[in-house]
């Protein structure tokens, strides 16, 4: 077990700097049952790690104590996002909404929040990963793409995925109309943040006249038989 806490000191890494808990172990014995376990004290929980039985190889303890130790550091700051999955009906309709409701506020830091840390998309033929990216990407998108005005619309959904079908309208810098139609898949991590996104976007031009999705109020609640 002095092994084991090293390897473990060697996992918080620089966790427990600046702090009189993380960082500190406590091994327990249960002769009877005939089980090990150290306690490890983080900034935001303590993890109970479950080392060994009888005949159990060091590696294996390792092993099963690093998985656990990451899972443990990847979530312990992320509050969930609401609602999560597995998704029904309802709350797949829900996140298709609430992704509506965040893209048309065009705020890159508000959007951003709602994909995981390591998030990695594929929008059209450009590739981004984790939340930086991503707030680097909308804020140039919404630089270019003027009056910018998003419709989503549910279209499937299993377990910790869902698809969309969305259609957007927006003006460049020289006055020039656009609509914008495309598909998205989705894929949530277990806190109902956003781990993937694939965008397949084409864009048509119209006329001034010809938008259809409101500018000045909020987009319809039902199919818009003008672009779906």
């Amino acid at each position: 077990f002095c092994v084991l806490r090293k390897i473990l000191k060697s996992l918080l890494g620089s966790e427990g700097s600046g702090s009189k808990e993380a960082g500190s172990f406590r091994h327990n014995t249960n002769l009877k049952a005939n089980e090990h376990w150290i306690e490890v004290p983080t900034r935001n929980k303590v993890v109970m790690f479950l080392s060994s039985r009888r005949g159990l190889r060091i590696g294996t303890a390792v092993a099963r104590i690093s998985r656990r130790y990451q899972l443990s550091r990847s979530f312990s700051t992320e509050a969930p996002r609401y609602p999560i999955p597995p998704f029904t009906l309802e709350t797949a309709i829900e996140k298709t909404k609430m992704a509506e409701d965040a893209w048309n506020t065009k705020d890159p830091e508000k959007v951003s929040m709602a994909y995981s840390k390591d998030s990695e998309w594929r929008n059209r033929s450009v590739f981004v990963k984790g939340r930086s990216e991503i707030k680097e990407f909308l804020t140039d998108k919404w630089k270019k793409e003027l009056d910018y005005k998003l419709e989503k619309r549910y279209w499937c959904h299993a377990n910790n995925r869902i698809a969309v079908r969305f259609a957007y309208e927006y003006r460049n810098a020289d006055g020039e109309w656009f609509r914008a139609h495309g598909n998205e898949n989705w894929e949530f991590d277990e806190l109902g943040y956003m781990t993937r996104r694939e965008a397949s976007i084409n864009d048509v031009p119209i006329d001034k006249s010809e938008r259809v999705i409101a500018i000045d109020g909020p987009p319809q609640t039902k199919d818009n038989p003008k672009w779906t």
